[in-house]
């Protein structure tokens, strides 16, 4: 008879590194003054959405390992489409399609009226299809796609079956 068991050591491994993927988009925005586009916004979700419901079957991974291991699964699905959205994103900045329009007028639009002179001329347009930053060749959507699938590789392997 198999019954589900739970890696909690690749859970904990996948919440590290998703937390610090996260802080290390925030930490290029707000002390690297990277500021992202839209696009870039959008490719943060898995992280608020995948990484609650990791914790949550990490909680659950001793005492109802069934459950968990659903969790489990629902992560991996989460980091994919979001992998899959970080590899379009990629392809935007490489120019292999288009972007979005709406991506044509950047991020950071003043949101008053008061002041809205000043608040134009300092508001920094970021289009979706330069990288603002590489490492290798590779821009932060592309390191985003990587780091997101294998978050979701780590979420798979995380429930294994035990005879």
């Amino acid at each position: 008879m198999n019954s589900d068991t739970i890696d909690t050591r690749l859970i904990l491994l996948l919440l590290a590194l998703g937390f610090a993927t996260i802080g290390g988009a925030w930490a290029f925005q707000i002390y690297g003054d990277l500021v992202p586009c839209p696009l870039c916004f959008v490719g943060r979700w898995q992280y608020y959405a995948g990484l609650p419901i990791a914790l949550a079957a990490l909680v659950l991974a001793s005492n109802n390992p069934k459950p968990a291991g659903q969790l489990l699964l629902l992560v991996v699905l989460v980091f994919l489409a979001g992998a899959i959205f970080s590899v379009w994103h990629a392809g935007v900045e490489w120019k292999f399609w288009p972007g979005p329009n709406s991506c044509a007028s950047g991020s950071g639009s003043p949101t008053q009226a008061g002041g809205l002179l000043s608040q134009m001329q300092t508001t920094r347009v970021v289009p979706c299809d330069e990288a603002a930053w590489r490492l290798f060749g590779i821009s932060l959507a592309g390191y985003n796609a990587l780091i997101s699938a294998f978050i979701a590789s780590l979420a798979f392997c995380a429930r294994r079956q035990k005879s």
